[in-house]
């Protein structure tokens, strides 16, 4: 029987909402019966909050911790995940898919739900995944909370009723919003390979360590911040099965973010210069600084990338 990553997540969000004020997060209904869990627009959130926020994006199906490590002078907080089944982990449930549009309202969805509602579908006929689950758990990228339309309107396309949605909202510019976008880690060198043209089947298992950026009150700032940990620190570990070993060398060449004429510059710059475009932006850059694929069928191994520790010092303002 295939898992099911909404009714696994809403195991983690049953323990979220027990846990709210040790975790520093509000949870309430709105009027259209949906459950909204702030974990950082009017309350503090906190570590152990993004934590959770993590693990939901994962649908339940990756082991994340927190930790801390070394980079030149500075021990800078770290998260570390692995993750045995990552096509569904991190393409049908985590990847930032569904964006969220209502009068005036905007917002990046990612999560369990997008596995019912099938955003975007593409994707979901490429992997061959769907849930099948009456409740549904999303996660938005917000400093807003999700009006009442917007709500009905993600349950519909979920095949749910309102009461049965639960909404995490988590601002960039939080700690738990830091660390849910490093926590996309291993789903970033995914995504890589697969634009890359790789089969995204041939992956059976990923790993991943990434910077938690430190938060910054401007929101723009911190997507540069947040985007450079991934870029210029995020190291990805997958394990594969392929027939064609001579091919993993060029393929893996291109897949760190250092392929990329852009790198080199804080994605704040890059930003900047794209004229705080998403879609001027050079798509190579999205990439992990370190990517590793580890041919299970020869036991050969295949990296390209590396860290760079000073450009993510300058990113975070470290002195």
């Amino acid at each position: 029987m295939t898992v099911s990553v909404n009714k696994e997540s809403v195991k983690i969000v049953d323990e979220m909402i027990s846990q709210a004020d040790v975790l520093g997060i509000k949870c309430f209904f709105s009027k259209v019966g949906s459950t909204i869990i702030d974990c950082g627009i009017e309350v503090p959130g906190g570590y152990q909050a993004g934590l959770y926020v993590a693990k939901v994006c994962l649908g339940g199906l990756g082991a994340v911790a927190l930790n801390l490590r070394r980079y030149d002078d500075f021990y800078i907080p770290v998260i570390e995940e692995f993750i045995d089944n990552p096509i569904i982990a991190c393409m049908a449930s985590q990847y930032a898919g569904w964006s969220i549009k209502y009068e005036n309202f905007t917002a990046l969805g990612s999560g369990p739900a997008r596995a019912l509602a099938l955003k975007p579908k593409k994707l979901f006929q490429k992997i061959g995944y769907k849930d099948d689950f009456d409740e549904a758990v999303i996660v938005l990228e917000t400093s807003k909370y999700p009006p009442d339309g917007a709500l009905v309107e993600i349950s519909n396309k979920c095949s749910i009723n309102p009461k049965n949605l639960y909404v995490i909202v988590v601002p960039t510019n939080s700690i738990a919003g830091s660390i849910q976008v490093s926590s996309r880690i291993v789903e970033v060198g995914m995504h890589r390979l697969d634009t890359l043209g790789f089969e995204l089947k041939s992956i059976v298992y990923g790993a991943g360590v990434c910077p938690i950026a430190p938060v910054h009150p401007d929101p723009t700032i911190m997507i540069g911040r947040t985007n450079d940990a991934i870029i210029y620190a995020g190291e990805v570990d997958l394990m594969i099965v392929y027939d064609k070993d001579e091919d993993l060398k060029s393929i893996v060449k291109n897949a760190s973010s250092d392929a990329s004429s852009s790198y080199g510059k804080t994605f704040y710059e890059i930003f900047k210069e794209a004229g705080f475009d998403f879609y001027k932006v050079d798509p190579k850059i999205f990439a992990p600084a370190s990517i590793t694929l580890r041919n299970i069928s020869t036991g050969r191994s295949y990296r390209s990338g590396t860290v760079n520790r000073k450009l993510l010092i300058r990113s975070f303002e470290l002195e």
